[in-house]
């Protein structure tokens, strides 16, 4: 699976633009500005429906319009079991409801779209994997999981609605007993969910160490172990008994104090915590081990090779860790991949002597893109 070509209106810094991909990689240069991570969030958004970043769709607008239009052409190879091309079309207007289009007709909710075209995107600040809060890696948990399992993205759904009205009633109870029994009510909602949530969450974590023991090896070549622990409230106390620990406790702080909203995951290197003894190089190494792990497991569970976007990683990583990536995402065990970089010669340089059999690079100024022809093995 691949996407085939690209147009963008309206969308972001461009006003119109139509690309043709190549199906292995292909590489935005620019300076800084220039709107080449905004091609990637175009890539993202077709794939998964949202921003990356989870930013309101209104910032998906260009500055100055109404709305904004988005339409891939994905392809798929031979040997994989659908043999036509999908289009897909997305429709952003400033407060309306987002339309997501699938070969000319609209999803009923997003949920039927994500998981389709598995993508997994590294970007400069992975680093906040391991060093910010428990919310971002809780992310990475539900992005992995929701592209793989439509059952898992609906029971997140759900729980994440039940969640905000449940903290909307003990708001609007200030402090005050509930007497009308819908905490109860909620909680027993809220039950279904939580199980197929952590018990999805929980079988996650074996396959997901084993393969990032491995890429961190192969990116990193360093000895020291890593690993990963899923952290819950719920391995303790079962979910009942924990909502009704912390009622008290939820009506006077006026917001849900317990649950899977927040789990966490625990990453170690050789036992220890890995935010404290890692060296910048090992930190590095370690959450894009993280993403090339999500990528397998994604790979596994839809059964093909997931869209891999790559952005600003020479800027931010030494050379011999972008050539151990690059060795890595340019063999045959990867699908398409889309590279960003301010400098022209540098990718050119780097892919030099690999086994790139197709690859096209786009020069991006200002939001206008000039497609170079198409590149051979170099």
């Amino acid at each position: 699976m691949h996407l085939t070509s690209l147009i963008l209106t309206q969308f972001k810094n461009y006003e119109f633009q139509r690309l043709t991909l190549s199906p292995r990689l292909n590489c935005f240069v620019g300076a800084n500005g220039a709107g080449k991570t905004n091609l990637l969030e175009a890539v993202y958004y077709l794939c998964m429906g949202k921003s990356y970043n989870s930013s309101p769709d209104q910032y998906a607008v260009r500055h100055g319009d109404d709305g904004s239009r988005l339409e891939g052409l994905f392809g798929f190879d031979a040997e994989d079991a659908k043999s036509e091309k999908d289009r897909i079309v997305i429709k952003i207007q400033k407060r309306k409801r987002k339309i997501i289009e699938r070969n000319g007709t609209a999803y009923e909710r997003l949920t039927e779209h994500v998981g389709r075209y598995p993508v997994v995107i590294i970007v400069p600040d992975d680093s906040r994997l391991v060093l910010e809060g428990s919310e971002i890696r809780r992310r990475l948990l539900d992005n992995s999981l929701s592209q793989t399992d439509p059952v898992y993205l609906s029971h997140l759904v759900a729980y994440n609605k039940l969640l905000a009205n449940r903290n909307a009633l003990l708001k609007e109870l200030d402090g005050r007993k509930d007497t009308t029994g819908l905490l109860d009510i909620y909680d027993q909602q809220m039950q279904a969910p939580v199980a197929y949530i952590l018990e999805k969450r929980q079988a996650f974590i074996g396959p997901f160490t084993e393969l990032l023991t491995e890429a961190y090896a192969a990116i990193s070549g360093e000895r020291e172990s890593v690993a990963i622990t899923y952290k819950s409230q719920l391995h303790d106390t079962p979910w009942l008994e924990l909502m009704a620990e912390r009622r008290e406790k939820d009506r006077v702080l006026q917001r849900t104090t317990a649950g899977i909203h927040r789990d966490d995951l625990v990453f170690t290197q050789d036992g220890h915590p890995l935010r404290r003894v890692a060296s910048q190089g090992q930190l590095k190494s370690f959450v894009l081990s993280l993403k090339l792990a999500q990528y397998r497991l994604l790979e596994r569970g839809t059964r093909r090779p997931p869209i891999l976007l790559l952005d600003d990683i020479f800027d931010k990583l030494d050379r011999d860790r972008v050539r151990q990536l690059l060795e890595l995402v340019l063999s045959s065990a990867f699908g398409q991949v889309f590279i960003t970089d301010t400098d022209p010669e540098r990718v050119t340089a780097l892919i030099d002597g690999k086994d790139a059999t197709d690859w096209k690079r786009f020069l991006v100024a200002e939001g206008k893109i000039e497609q170079e022809e198409d590149s051979t093995a170099v």
